[in-house]
C-alpha cells in the first residue's frame, strides 16, 4: 500500500528542485522547518568586508534587508529525511528576486541610448509622461527592455510596430473617464484555497500619502510569500502588504511601467503551479489566470509585460513554451492540434508548424499565432521553443526582438513581432540561466552552468568574448546603464558561488580579428538581420509576415515565392545553429571585481542610480551605495578582495 502511494505522488508531481525543501527554508536537511511567522529584519553592517573598490571608487553596503521566510503551510509540512541526497518531490522555488519601480518620472542615465529603428538609423526622442494613454494596437514601445527592474531608467520609445498590430481583435478597449480596469476579485476578502493569508499594513493609505513622490517601491518573492515594500521609507522592513499562498511558490513577477500611476499599479506573478495572478496592490484586487493549469500545467519560470502593451504579457513555462496572456480575458481550454488545423492553409510552405518532430533548432513551433482570429479568450499566442525548460528571456530595447535561454544550453534570438526564429547559439557547456540586452541593443549577455558569461554581438551573429570569474553557476546578469556610453560598457553578474562580479569591456578591445569563418558568418547574418528589420517596418500586415522553418530552402510553389518577394535576402538563408566556439578563438575577459558579498547563493541583481542591489536564496536583499566624492581618496588597501 505504501509503495502504491509513493508511486502515485511521483507520477503526478514535477521533478524535484535542485535544493530540497529544508534547504529552501534555510535549514539543514533533517530538521523541521519553523512554524512561527517572523518579521523582516533591517540591519546596517559595516567594516572592510562590506565594501569593495573598483575604478570609480569605493562601494559600501548601505543596508541588509532580510525578508522573513514563511513557514510551510500545515498542509505541506515537509517529510523529515536525514539523507542529504534525498530527491523527495517539493514545490519549485527560485530564491528571492525584486521588481523595483518608481511612480515618479526620472531622467534617464547619461549614457542611456535613445533607441530607434536600427534599420533606418532613426533615434527617437524620449517621452516621459507615465500616464500617457495608448492602445495596444497603436503604441510605439514603452518598456524599459530586458532589465525591467531598472526603475531609475527613463521610458524609452522606439518606432517598432506594436505586438499583434493589424489584428483588430487585440485592440485595447477604451475605459470610461480614462480609469484603468481593476482585477475583479478582492484580495483581502478572498476565500480561495490558493491564497492562505493576506496581511495589509494598518496605515497603508497614510504611508502611501506621506511617502516621497520619487521613492522606490519593491515587490519581492520568498518561497510561498510575496511582499510589497516601500524602499524609500525609514521603516522599509515593515511591508505594505504580504501575501501568503497555500502551497504555490511565486517564482517570478513584473510591474507594468506603462500603466503605473499613483493610484494604479499592475503586477503579474508566475507560480510553481503554472498559475498566474494579476494583482493591483493599491485597491487590493486580483485576477487568477491559467487557473489549475487550464492552458499550461507547468511552472512559470519567467514573466514580463510585453513592451508597449497595457494588457498583454509573456510567460515562460518550464515545458519549453512561451505563452502570451491578456490580463482582462478569461481562460479557455487550448488544443494546439485544433489551432494548427485552422492555420495549416495559411503557412507559406503548406506544412503546419504544429507537426510532430519539429526541428526546434531551425524554427519555433507556433501553436497559436498572435494574428489568429480566435482571440475571445486566453491564450493570445503560444510558441513552443524547445522540449527543455526556458530559464529566462529578455526583450530588446528597440522592442523588436526577444532573447531566450534554455536548460538545453541554447540562446535563441526571436523576432517576436513576426513570431520567427532569427538565430540560435549554444553555451560552452550546460544550460543557460540568465540573459539581458545592452542598453543600446547591440549586445546580449548570457550566464549559465558553465560558470561563464558570454558576450554576443547580435548584428554580427558572433560570440565576441567569454567572461571567466565565477566559481559556480551564473544566475543573473545586468548592464549598469549609468556606466555605459556606447563605446565602454559596465555590467555585473552574480552566481551560486555567492560572488558579485563587475566587468568592463570596450568595443575596440573586443572586436579583435578572429578566424575568417567567424567574420564571414557574422557579415552574412548582418545583412539578413537588417533586411528582416526593413521588411518588418515596410510590411506589418499579416499577409506579408515572414516565417522561419526548416523548409525555407524548398519554397517551390508560386504562391510562396510571390509572398516572399518583399524581402528575398531574408529567406535565402535558413536558420542554422552556430557551433560552439573553441576557447582558442575566443577572447577571455577578466572581472574588474570579484567578491563574495553574501553567505548564501545569489540569485538576482540590478543597478539603480544610487547603487547595486543583490538578493540571495535565503531572502537577504543588500543595497550597495555607489562611490561618493568624499571617498575617492581612500586607499586601495580597503578593497575587500577575497578569493
Amino acid at each position: 500500500m505504501q509503495a502504491d502511494f509513493t508511486y502515485s505522488i511521483h507520477s503526478v508531481l514535477p521533478p524535484p528542485p535542485r535544493y530540497p525543501s529544508q534547504a529552501g527554508y534555510g535549514l539543514v536537511p533533517g530538521y523541521v522547518a519553523p512554524m512561527i511567522e517572523t518579521n523582516n529584519i533591517l540591519t546596517h553592517p559595516s567594516g572592510p568586508e562590506y565594501q569593495f573598490l573598483v575604478g570609480e571608487g569605493l562601494y559600501r553596503l548601505k543596508e541588509d534587508l532580510h525578508l522573513a521566510t514563511p513557514p510551510p503551510h500545515p498542509s505541506e509540512a515537509p517529510v523529515i529525511n536525514p539523507n542529504p541526497l534525498a530527491t523527495t518531490p517539493q514545490p519549485a522555488t527560485a530564491g528571492t528576486s525584486l521588481s523595483i519601480v518608481s511612480l515618479d518620472v526620472r531622467p534617464p542615465p547619461p549614457g542611456l541610448f535613445r533607441v530607434g529603428s536600427r534599420a533606418h538609423g532613426v533615434q527617437q526622442s524620449i517621452q516621459e509622461h507615465p500616464d500617457e494613454s495608448r492602445s495596444s494596437s497603436g503604441v510605439r514601445g514603452s518598456s524599459e527592455g530586458a532589465r525591467a527592474a531598472s526603475s531609475d531608467a527613463g521610458i524609452i520609445f522606439s518606432n517598432a510596430p506594436a505586438f499583434g498590430e493589424g489584428n483588430t481583435l487585440l485592440a485595447q478597449t477604451n475605459h470610461k473617464d480614462n480609469k484603468r480596469k481593476k482585477p475583479k476579485n478582492s484580495m483581502t476578502k478572498s476565500n480561495s484555497s490558493f491564497i492562505s493569508r493576506v496581511i495589509v499594513h494598518e496605515s497603508l493609505h497614510k504611508r502611501l500619502n506621506d511617502r516621497p513622490a520619487d521613492g522606490l517601491f519593491a515587490f519581492a518573492n520568498i518561497n510561498r510569500a510575496f511582499q510589497w515594500l516601500d524602499l524609500s521609507s525609514a521603516s522599509k522592513a515593515d511591508y505594505l502588504t504580504k501575501i501568503l499562498f497555500t502551497k504555490a511558490h511565486c517564482l517570478c513577477h513584473d510591474v507594468n511601467r506603462l500603466t503605473k500611476t499613483s493610484s494604479h499599479i499592475d503586477v503579474i506573478m508566475g507560480f510553481s503551479t503554472g498559475e498566474i495572478i494579476w494583482w493591483e496592490p493599491i485597491s487590493q484586487r486580483y485576477t487568477r489566470l491559467n487557473k489549475k493549469g487550464l492552458i499550461n500545467k507547468t511552472p512559470v519560470s519567467m514573466i514580463q509585460w510585453i513592451p508597449g502593451s497595457e494588457n498583454l504579457f509573456l510567460a515562460a513555462h518550464m515545458d519549453g513554451t512561451l505563452v502570451v496572456y491578456d490580463k482582462e480575458k478569461e481562460d479557455a481550454s487550448f488544443s494546439p492540434e485544433d489551432e494548427t488545423a485552422t492555420r495549416a492553409s495559411a503557412d507559406s510552405n503548406g506544412v503546419p508548424n504544429g507537426i510532430k518532430g519539429c526541428n526546434y533548432t531551425s524554427q519555433i513551433h507556433v501553436h497559436k499565432s498572435v494574428h489568429s482570429k480566435n482571440q475571445k479568450a486566453n491564450p493570445v499566442a503560444v510558441w513552443k521553443l524547445s522540449n527543455h525548460r526556458i530559464n529566462a528571456f529578455a526583450f530588446s530595447p528597440d522592442h523588436r526582438h526577444l532573447a531566450a535561454v534554455s536548460e538545453d544550453g541554447t540562446l535563441r534570438i526571436i523576432d517576436y513581432l513576426k513570431e520567427e526564429l532569427i538565430d540560435l547559439f549554444y553555451s560552452y557547456y550546460g544550460g543557460l540561466m540568465c540573459v539581458c540586452w545592452s542598453p543600446d541593443g547591440k549586445y546580449v549577455l548570457t550566464g549559465g552552468q558553465d560558470d561563464l558569461i558570454s558576450i554576443w554581438c547580435i548584428s554580427e551573429s558572433t560570440l565576441i568574448a567569454r567572461c571567466q570569474g565565477h566559481h559556480s553557476w551564473v544566475t543573473s546578469v545586468a548592464f549598469d546603464p549609468w556606466q555605459c556610453d556606447g563605446k565602454n560598457y559596465r555590467f555585473g553578474s552574480v552566481g551560486e558561488d555567492c560572488r558579485l562580479c563587475l566587468w568592463d569591456f570596450s568595443v575596440g578591445i573586443l572586436h579583435r580579428p578572429k578566424a575568417a569563418s567567424v567574420r564571414q558568418r557574422g557579415s552574412s547574418f548582418s545583412s539578413r538581420f537588417v533586411s528582416l528589420q526593413r521588411a518588418e517596418t515596410q510590411n506589418s500586415t499579416i499577409s506579408n509576415r515572414l516565417r522561419s522553418d526548416s523548409n525555407l530552402s524548398n519554397l517551390g510553389d508560386a504562391g510562396a515565392v510571390e509572398e516572399t518577394q518583399t524581402a528575398p535576402t531574408a529567406l535565402e538563408q535558413k536558420v542554422e545553429p552556430h557551433p560552439v566556439e573553441p576557447r582558442a578563438r575566443t577572447a577571455m575577459l577578466p572581472p574588474v571585481l570579484s567578491k563574495i558579498v553574501d553567505d548564501d547563493p545569489l540569485c538576482w541583481l540590478d543597478f539603480t542610480k544610487d547603487g547595486i542591489v543583490t538578493s540571495c536564496k535565503s531572502g537577504h536583499v543588500r543595497t550597495w551605495n555607489r562611490p561618493s566624492d568624499d571617498l575617492s581618496t581612500l586607499s586601495q588597501s580597503q578593497h575587500g578582495d577575497d578569493n
